[in-house]
């Protein structure tokens, strides 16, 4: 057999003014090509990693044109989106293949398009319209027909945090090779319903999730061969923005249709259960400083800056959390991380030891707020500086090299603030442990993360304080301005379906 496997990753937040050019697809100059992703992602616990090990189980021939994944931003631009997608459909074009596994996102925006995965796979069904094409989704992806007509199978992740990347894609190539086979004839089934559930209340660690995806997870005892709930990506200002829901069977149209249903169903029963409750950024530290100290190694409070995350598109360089935590005189903090490649350098140039006064953060706009976060001035001691790499312990993409670019440590005495050149998300104990940071002998962790920060240090946590900063990943929606989205949708509207 002979197989094409691609990755185009990319999760868009219309109203982040972080620029994606191509260079932003990777952790170095971009995009990694041919043997360069295999290399990097063979043996990992990524929706690639799953194809690749697929493949040599099959004894197959894989071409791999491009591995391009991106951490969320603004829309991406023209120009990288036709680099991408012309090298996997120049490879497709190159040759007779048993079948195609793609590794992407479902949320991507460009800057002409709302539905940057739809257009690669209608323009591949154009170039191969009989090849079988197997696809593995983000549970955020904002579904559009364009990505179920011209697929094969779709499966989408039923964990967030995502830590079934590589289940998801293993799930989508063995049905593809049962379909290669002759064994399975997979039809789809899709559907949206009009709400866009917040962020911070889709964790499958929490209800309502928890009950819909252990949901899709039973449907196969009743036949499907996939079912997935996407509770979509809110962030994203395009029509079909908002909850969906896919379900796959062996030529049974109307099971689909009606799995599908019952899904859609109760998603929207619970609707406001997906519903965020802010609580006023003052009276959340103040509540963090008022818990009790914990015994030995009983693990530290969590105080979460949601707002500003970058894994959502977040500038990770707003300082009103960090500015709260110090106003209030919390000590014993660890806070990952501020993004400010100019303060990275200015510690650099200083070194190891050196004080030095520093302003950070503050200085990427953010006009589709009605927010500001200014740069903090900080004094402290250059603890560390490191090349900001590490390979994560997972379960979270177990086994991908990280790149946070030049990092630092700058210790104020009471908080150790990490300043970094690339923007990471703290889902994996290595980020702190590369810098020499045990979170186990820290009172506070400040981290700019919503909820994978749970996939690597949630068992750490002894409490967790959610801190509604500033930042374009904002929980309160009032905040957007949404213009494009269909409406009416809920919670933007008081609508019945």
């Amino acid at each position: 057999m002979r197989f094409l496997i691609a990755m185009m990753k990319h999760e868009t937040n219309t109203f982040s003014p972080v620029p994606t050019p191509l260079a932003r697809f990777g952790n170095g100059p971009g995009p990694l090509y041919g043997d360069a992703a295999i290399r990097a992602y063979r043996g990992t616990g990524t929706g690639l990693g799953a194809y690749l090990d697929l493949a040599a189980r099959e004894e197959a021939e894989i071409v791999l044109p491009i591995a391009a994944g991106s951490p969320p931003s603004g829309p991406v631009e023209d120009a990288a989106y036709t680099e991408i997608t012309e090298r996997i459909c120049t490879a497709a074009a190159s040759g007779h293949f048993d079948g195609i596994l793609l590794d992407l996102h479902g949320a991507m925006v460009t800057q002409s398009l709302e539905d940057g995965e739809g257009e690669l796979l209608k323009r591949l069904r154009q170039i191969v319209p009989e090849t079988p094409i197997a696809v593995s989704l983000d549970m955020h992806a904002n579904l559009y027909d364009d990505i179920i007509t011209n697929a094969t199978v779709v499966t989408g992740y039923r964990t967030y945090p995502h830590v079934d990347t590589y289940e998801t894609a293993r799930l989508a190539g063995e049905i593809l090779l049962r379909t290669i086979r002759g064994e399975v004839s997979p039809v789809m089934a899709w559907g949206n319903v009009p709400m866009l559930p917040h962020v911070m209340r889709q964790g499958t660690d929490d209800h309502p999730n928890r009950e819909l995806q252990h949901r899709c997870a039973t449907m196969a005892d009743e036949g499907a061969l996939a079912a997935s709930l996407f509770t979509g990506f809110p962030h994203a200002d395009i029509k079909n923005a908002g909850l969906s829901a896919v379900i796959v069977t062996d030529g049974d149209r109307e099971l689909a249709e009606r799995l599908r249903d019952e899904l859609l169903d109760r998603a929207w029963v619970e609707r406001e259960a997906f519903v965020y409750k802010i609580e006023p950024l003052q009276a959340s530290v103040a509540r963090a400083k008022a818990l009790p100290a914990p015994e030995a190694g009983g693990g530290p409070i969590v105080l979460l800056d949601h707002y500003d995350n970058c894994a959502s598109g977040g500038t990770m360089d707003t300082t009103a959390v960090l500015a709260e935590i110090l106003r209030q005189g919390l000590e014993d903090v660890a806070a990952f991380a501020i993004y400010d490649p100019d303060a990275v350098q200015q510690a650099i140039t200083a070194g190891i030891g050196a004080v030095v006064t520093l302003s950070i953060g503050g200085k990427i706009a953010m006009p589709a707020i009605p927010a500001e976060s200014p740069s903090l001035t900080i004094s402290g001691t250059v603890k560390t500086i490191s090349n900001g790499r590490y390979r994560n312990r997972g379960p979270m993409a177990r086994g991908v090299q990280m790149d946070m670019g030049p990092a630092v440590v700058l210790d104020t005495g009471a908080v150790e603030i990490v300043l970094i050149s690339r923007h990471v998300e703290p889902s994996d104990l290595n980020c702190f442990l590369a810098l020499g940071i045990d979170p186990m002998q820290k009172r506070y962790l400040m981290l700019k993360s919503r909820i994978h920060w749970r996939a690597g240090l949630g068992k750490l946590a002894r409490a967790v304080v959610d801190c509604a900063g500033v930042g374009v990943c904002t929980s309160d929606y009032g905040q957007l301005d949404f213009k494009k989205v269909r409406r009416p949708i809920y919670p933007l509207d008081l609508a019945n379906r």
